[in-house]
């Protein structure tokens, strides 16, 4: 069977990181993976995005089934309990917010950090990285998003090795958002996410069809 356009959105996600490594500053592109989902869940109430058009869940699933880097395993109860994913979501747009506040106070005259955070905890110096071409807030802000790109790309690898291909899809903050616009356009019926019902609604997150 012929593969579909969308099917080699996994070369974006690669490309992002290509572009990135050899630019900070193309960190930017990354914002794209953040609008996309959210406009598409907004306008359209489903969960199209991630089902179909992730680039990241579509790398995933590439390495963990078709080069056999994933278990199979089915991700463990809490990790695809309401608590733990929304806790997720909290955290994850705590620090996003400190990122923001991080290039406001760059912006306002602090000195550029020229470093990327993995994990929220590890530094990894990039003094090498040439940002003097733009203003130090946007330097500061695509060292700041690259981290952030960085750090779920890992605990996507992870949860990928330790259990199914894409369980990260359960827990990712942009799935439980999109969930939630989804649950709001269709709260007073018994579907969401286009007219899957609810139970294939959440485990579209796990296997990402």
């Amino acid at each position: 069977m012929k593969k579909k356009w969308y099917e080699y959105l996994w070369l974006a996600e690669a490309l992002y990181w290509i572009l990135g490594l050899c630019n900070i500053l193309f960190a930017w592109l990354g914002m794209l993976f953040f609008a996309i989902p959210l406009v598409m869940a907004i306008a359209g109430g489903n969960k199209a995005y991630c089902n179909r058009y992730c680039g990241r869940g579509q790398l995933l699933e590439l390495l963990g089934s078709k080069l056999k880097r994933s278990p199979g395993r089915r991700p463990p109860k809490f990790l695809r309990s309401r608590w733990f994913r929304y806790g997720f979501l909290a955290f994850f747009m705590t620090m996003f917010g400190l990122m923001l506040f991080s290039t406001y106070r760059v912006f306002a005259g602090a000195p550029l950090r020229q470093s990327v955070t993995l994990l929220w905890t590890f530094r990894l110096p990039w003094e090498w990285a040439k940002v003097d071409m733009v203003s130090p807030w946007i330097a500061q802000f695509a060292f700041g998003f690259f981290s952030v790109m960085m750090t779920s790309t890992v605990l996507g690898l992870l949860t990928m090795v330790l259990f199914r291909p894409r369980s990260w899809c359960v827990y990712c903050p942009m799935g439980t958002m999109t969930q939630e616009i989804c649950r709001l356009k269709h709260r007073k019926e018994d579907f969401c996410c286009g007219g899957e019902s609810k139970e294939n609604c959440r485990a579209s997150e796990i296997t990402g069809k």
